[in-house]
């Protein structure tokens, strides 16, 4: 039965809609591994004869366990933030005479052999090998090797039980930065009385069956709290939530738009993916304090544009790059309705272009910094209005994946294409570019015309633009409600 579950993933992997739009995404991320898989086993070779020439007086695997408890801690939230809870698509699997046990059992072993369990020993394995051959105990080593895989699994499960909550969250930060905050202050020499213990099962082996012991009441924990929603009544059923209405009769004075801007406003505020559009305009909007205090960028004027853009656009980026996967769940649906494509489009060019000119008024305080950078926002935010709107929702045609709006925003790639990543360029590296050559070859205020005239020719031609883009839609249709029904 685990042999049939394998070759079932491994074919809904290479068969589902998105296999092909990603390639670019997994390259990437293949590349993002093997980084991180040769900077931990250098690590792990060179540890301990860097440790022992920056501190020759110290034992350099005293030192290791005197942070192990670091360590360990800023993994748990590492894995809280990004580490996704172990799924499968088991529906179907639950009206066939398939035992439950078997299918929560397969769940919980795919979840030890995730790339988070593994990078670990990339390290811990390179230094256990010097250890040993540096003369150390190998029966120490290997059990104090051994406490380190049972660690790292059972951080694994431990993060499954407390993953939604966000006061077990707010518990391994407060741990985290008060432990830092000992040490730093010399209140108490917590790393030191930690690694003590980490010293002693080092001198006493057999001590590792304690985290042995931890690990089979974790996986039990899981296994028995998976099991209980393993039913086929349950994942069908639909958890009813009443929604807080909100006044938006506001929108009512945008024309016959207002309908979809509405739905696009309570989809912001009421799910947990979208809520990191609204958040991340914050961050847009403060991101030139980052660049313009600071006397290296002072001579740099093609950074302006880089921060006017961004600043300007960080609403249009983050929410116009997954259009329409937004709507997804119920595009099909939504497709089913008798109103023209264009006016859905139309809905979505008008509030990402109101969100420019909004976060432009809120950036005119940067004119302290000096009247270039307040012109170079105002064409960035005229460049962001006649371009970026058309080119972000072009690339929208392109978008094949289906994203789950109940999960948490933070490090979350569900979603993700290699639209996502490509679209960069033309959206920000572009206009930098261009300003950057005018600025050098002629000067600032040319270089900063050219970049609103841009904006200007896009706004004049709005209209044809539209219509290419919806007749691209148009034709995508029908794929993009095939793409959109699959699980990613």
């Amino acid at each position: 039965m685990i042999s049939r579950f394998l070759k079932l993933e491994w074919k809904q992997f290479f068969r589902s809609a998105s296999f092909g739009k990603s390639i670019f995404l997994n390259i990437l991320l293949v590349f993002f591994a093997l980084y991180f898989i040769v900077s931990f086993s250098i690590l792990g070779v060179g540890g301990f004869y860097i440790l022992k020439e920056q501190f020759p007086d110290k034992d350099p695997l005293v030192l290791v366990n005197s942070y192990l408890l670091f360590a360990i801690v800023a993994d748990l939230i590492f894995r809280y933030i990004m580490q996704k809870l172990p799924v499968m698509n088991i529906k179907p699997f639950l009206i066939l005479p398939i035992k439950r046990n078997k299918i929560v059992h397969f769940i919980l072993a795919k979840s030890s052999a995730s790339l988070f369990n593994v990078m670990g020993l990339f390290f811990y394995i390179p230094f256990a090998i010097v250890l040993i051959r540096e003369g150390y105990s190998v029966l120490g080593v290997l059990g104090w090797l051994a406490s380190m895989i049972l660690i790292i699994q059972c951080t694994n499960f431990l993060n499954f039980l407390i993953n939604k909550n966000n006061i077990a969250l707010g518990g391994l930060i407060t741990l985290l930065v008060g432990g830092y905050l000992v040490e730093y202050f010399q209140l108490f020499n917590l790393a030191s009385f930690v690694g003590k213990g980490f010293d002693f099962i080092y001198l006493n082996p057999i001590v590792s069956v304690v985290f042995l012991i931890l690990l089979i009441v974790l996986y039990i924990a899981n296994y028995k709290q998976l099991k209980n929603e393993v039913y086929l009544d349950a994942l069908i059923s639909e958890k009813v939530e009443q929604a807080n209405a909100s006044d938006l009769s506001f929108a009512d004075k945008l024309g016959d738009v207002a309908p979809f801007i509405k739905n696009d406003l309570r989809l912001m505020w009421r799910n947990k993916r979208t809520k990191s559009s609204i958040w991340m305009v914050l961050v847009g909007l403060l991101y030139g304090l980052f660049f313009y205090p600071n006397p290296l960028y002072a001579d740099k004027d093609f950074m302006f544009v880089l921060v006017g853009i961004f600043s300007t656009g960080t609403f249009l980026i983050n929410f116009g790059q997954f259009i329409p996967a937004w709507d997804s769940s119920y595009y099909k649906m939504l497709m089913s309705q008798n109103f023209k494509y264009e006016r859905y489009l139309k809905s979505k060019f008008t509030i990402m272009s109101i969100s420019v000119v909004g976060l432009f008024v809120l950036g005119i305080p940067y004119v302290y910094f000096g009247w270039k950078i307040l012109l170079v926002h105002f064409a960035a935010m005229i460049y962001n209005v006649g371009v970026n709107t058309h080119v972000i929702l072009y690339g929208g045609t392109f978008n094949r994946k289906k994203i789950n709006l109940d999960e948490k925003a933070a490090f979350n790639f569900q979603g993700t294409g290699a639209v996502q990543w490509l679209i960069g360029l033309p959206l920000m590296i572009l206009p930098m570019i261009i300003f950057g050559l005018i600025n050098w070859l002629v000067n600032f205020e040319i270089a900063t015309l050219t970049i609103a005239i841009l904006g200007f020719v896009g706004i004049a031609l709005h209209k044809k633009l539209m219509a290419f883009i919806t007749k691209k839609y148009i034709a995508n249709k029908y794929v993009m409600i095939h793409a959109f029904n699959q699980e990613n």
